[in-house]
């Protein structure tokens, strides 16, 4: 009986372990990131106002 427990658990930590990545990444072969654009405001040397735009992905 001790070791069918043993066996069990050892087969459900490796379904377990397994499992978990897949469940991490959300990469598919539909996968679209999910990108905007930024603008960040600064200023030059001289004063004057630049804005950047920059495209953030997640």
């Amino acid at each position: 009986m001790r070791s069918f427990i043993v066996s069990a658990t050892i087969a459900l930590i490796a379904a377990v372990s397994f499992a978990a990545p897949s469940q991490a990444g959300n990469y598919s072969y539909g996968y679209k990131p999910q990108c905007f654009i930024k603008k960040v405001k600064s200023y030059d040397y001289y004063g004057n106002v630049v804005i950047k735009k920059i495209k953030v992905c997640k």
